[in-house]
């Protein structure tokens, strides 16, 4: 349980960091600057984070599976993926519960 712990650890952090690259740098420059060189510069960020979205997915669903979490609970650790900051609560939580 322990190593599951760390790498759900690790990938909310890194998920949380590529989802506020995707919100405060991505998304800005690609939506309200028409620099063709600064879309250019942030093109890997949207591609980055879907891959690492992905992997945060699958060592979620391990780690709730070895923690035998209901369902929704499961549900609500996959979505807080999808907010810039919300794995990063998520990741505090599950820190503070299960260390």
């Amino acid at each position: 349980m322990k190593s599951s712990l760390a790498r759900f650890r690790v990938m909310a952090i890194i998920a949380g960091v590529m989802s506020l690259l995707l919100w405060f740098v991505d998304l800005p420059v690609a939506y309200l600057f028409n620099n063709p060189e600064w879309k250019a510069a942030v093109a890997w960020i949207p591609f980055v984070h879907g891959w690492v979205y992905f992997a945060y997915v699958i060592v979620a669903l391990q780690f709730s599976v070895k923690a035998k979490w209901p369902i929704r609970k499961i549900l609500w650790l996959l979505l807080a993926g999808t907010l810039p900051v919300a794995s990063l609560i998520a990741e505090r939580r599950v820190v503070r519960r299960y260390s």
